[in-house]
């Protein structure tokens, strides 16, 4: 990646976490000190320019090879229980720009379009590890695989995530296990871990 787009795409972030989505090109070139056609001729539109800030967020960090390393555990529910780890850290870390997005994508199609492009991938994400648990007899009987994925991809959401630990105050190691022992219940039935101990 060249130095100009790298600048450009942290400089993107840095405005979107700071003043919100509606950043304009003309404020993400004048802040990465390069003309307005200079930045069209890297990202021809708004809504490339947001999803190529999210996707090299998720690049950088690696979530999608670590997700899939998660999932090759040897036990499944465990390796189901990792990739929820995975993720849910990785949540915490993107939230100041995911939630930016999440609460502009009802009105700004380029948030939108950011939004969706990586909620889907995600969410692809969430349908292999469901057709794991299917796989390996633990997803919990009458419980589509599909259902399965939309489930654990909604109650481990950017949103629920926030709802627990800004709006309740939660501590994120905290909302992170909770979640992983509630959704990994939801879809094997299985208590968690500490349950077992206990």
């Amino acid at each position: 990646m060249s130095s100009t787009r790298s600048r450009i795409l942290e400089t993107a972030r840095r405005l979107i976490t700071e003043q919100g989505p509606r950043v304009s090109m003309a404020d993400v070139a004048r802040a990465a000190g390069i003309s307005r056609q200079a930045l069209y001729l890297h990202f021809g539109s708004r809504a490339s320019l947001l999803v190529a800030v999210v996707r090299d967020m998720d690049e950088q960090d690696g979530i999608r090879a670590r997700c899939e390393k998660a999932l090759t555990g040897e036990e499944p529910v465990e390796a189901f229980r990792a990739f929820l780890r995975v993720w849910l850290r990785y949540a915490a870390t993107i939230h100041p720009v995911a939630s930016v997005l999440l609460a502009s994508r009802r009105d700004d199609a380029d948030a939108a379009a950011a939004w969706s492009d990586r909620m889907g991938e995600l969410h692809e994400g969430f349908l292999a590890a469901a057709r794991r648990l299917a796989a390996a007899g633990r997803l919990r009987p009458g419980l589509a695989v599909d259902v399965a994925a939309d489930l654990a991809w909604a109650m481990t959401s950017v949103s629920v995530w926030e709802q627990l630990t800004t709006d309740r105050g939660r501590r994120a190691g905290d909302v992170e296990e909770h979640l992983i022992d509630a959704v990994t219940a939801a879809l094997t039935g299985a208590p968690s871990p500490q349950a077992v101990r206990a």
